[in-house]
């Protein structure tokens, strides 16, 4: 394990200083689009510079931790996910899919509650499929027709996509962060989504409320007229992801029916120009494909330096701070919730975050009598509301690549996870909902 190290975080500050700071700066000075006067993947690259002088071992050592965080399987899904999912809603816009797909829902759906059924819709299917990008892609350009097509604005409407999409992400069976935390913790994935379910549907109830008195206002012109043939590459998306197929492979069904609906129903569509749309998806993805490859890296290189394990470290050392048995429990499970949470923030990955705290959780939670299932629940549920705000993380880049948005503008739009977050403060506080007590020990502590 590398040796524990605090400066090995402040390449991650730096990118944050950077990349924020400038785009406030010049959102200041009345520029027009500030946040991209200075493109995250520019923003980062010092940050990159000060990890490499900081790293230990020779030059050649320090740039293969750098490569080998930029290759990790899981990254690399997520690159081949943004790529698809810009060649599909490309190319389901050009052949005129989103219009359709809108007009059907316009036609269908009360005004006041368009919102509300967009994040139903989303949190179903996220919670079917098991991941929150797959979701984000496939219901991102129906949420940006909407807000074309009605008076609702686009950043609304694209957070309640966020949020329904974290919603699934959190609560399913299948999900890969559940996975991780149960399997983390040694808990039933029944045990932990009951607990999970007992926080999340008050926020998400408190999220339809609000969605519902943000929408009951809209006003909506007559809808179009819309070819159901042209819905089907959406609809066989949904479907099949549905079925639990890997999203990888929906999302190649759906560009290549897409293609064959253009092809078919649209004299004036061609191969070429097919390929063209995929190509323009393609490029539309540019930004968050560079700025995840170099986050990726970087993360490696502050765990490899020590970064995370000296986080481990404060936080177990703040777990045994108190001596008020009255105060154990909330101790407890504070330092489990901060752990996968900063975890969280230098990585930009959930699941990640949950494997790396998950030993130093378990701990935690077995010295201040956490039962597994509420830790599992806690460490699942923080790193949620976090991934689902944070500027930098996969899922808020994609929802923005896709919409033209810059990340930063959505943070505040995606309530459902405020919510969540507050419910989750409110658990802490007050112990709720129950959970049985399980036996405190003197564990020793994790090597970090």
């Amino acid at each position: 394990m590398p040796r524990p190290s605090a400066p090995a975080l402040l390449p991650m500050l730096l990118f944050l200083a950077t990349f924020i700071g400038s785009g406030l700066y010049f959102q200041a000075a009345g520029a027009d689009f500030a946040f991209y006067k200075i493109p995250a993947p520019v923003a980062i690259l010092p940050a990159i510079v000060l990890a490499l002088l900081l790293a230990r071992g020779s030059i050649n050592a320090r740039v293969e931790t750098f490569v080998r965080g930029c290759a990790e399987p899981t990254l690399v899904t997520m690159l081949l996910i943004f790529l698809l999912a810009g060649g599909f809603a490309s190319t389901a816009k050009a052949i005129g899919g989103v219009d359709a797909t809108v007009n059907l829902g316009l036609s269908l759906i009360p005004p006041a509650l368009i919102l509300p059924g967009l994040f139903v819709m989303t949190a179903f299917m996220a919670t079917a499929m098991g991941t929150s990008m797959g979701t984000i892609a496939a219901v991102t350009p129906i949420a940006a027709g909407l807000a074309g097509a009605t008076d609702l604005p686009l950043l609304l409407t694209v957070g309640t996509v966020m949020g329904g999409a974290m919603f699934g992400d959190n609560l399913s069976v299948i999900s890969d962060t559940t996975i991780a935390a149960t399997r983390t913790q040694g808990c039933s994935m029944m045990d932990k989504f009951r607990l999970n379910f007992r926080l999340a549907l008050p926020a998400a109830l408190l999220t339809l409320l609000w969605l519902y008195w943000q929408g009951s206002s809209t006003h909506i012109e007559a809808p179009g007229d819309s070819n159901l043939w042209l819905i089907l590459p959406y609809l066989t998306v949904l479907i099949l992801a549905l079925s639990g197929l890997n999203v990888i492979v929906v999302l190649l069904c759906g560009i290549l029916l897409a293609g064959v609906s253009g092809l078919w129903l649209q004299p004036e569509y061609s191969v070429a120009r097919w390929a063209q749309d995929i190509y323009a998806g393609y490029d539309s993805m540019q930004e968050i494909f560079m700025l995840s490859l170099l986050i990726g890296g970087l993360a490696a290189m502050m765990q490899a330096g020590g970064g995370l394990a000296w986080l481990a470290g404060q936080i177990d050392r703040l777990s045994r701070s108190t001596n008020n048995p009255q105060a154990h429990r909330r101790a407890g499970e504070f330092s489990i919730s901060l752990a996968v949470a900063l975890s969280n923030l230098c990585t930009a990955n959930n699941t990640v975050a949950i494997l790396l705290s998950g030993a130093l959780a378990k701990d935690i939670a077995g010295r201040y009598g956490v039962a597994p299932s509420r830790s599992a629940s806690l460490m699942d549920s923080v790193s949620c509301v976090v991934q689902g705000i944070l500027p930098y993380g996969a899922q808020m880049l994609l929802a923005a690549s896709i919409a033209g948005l810059s990340p930063l503008q959505l943070v505040g739009t995606v309530v459902y996870c405020w919510l969540l977050g507050l419910m989750v403060v409110v658990s802490v506080l007050f112990n709720w909902p129950k959970t049985p007590a399980t036996r405190t020990t003197t564990a020793t502590p994790p090597v970090v």
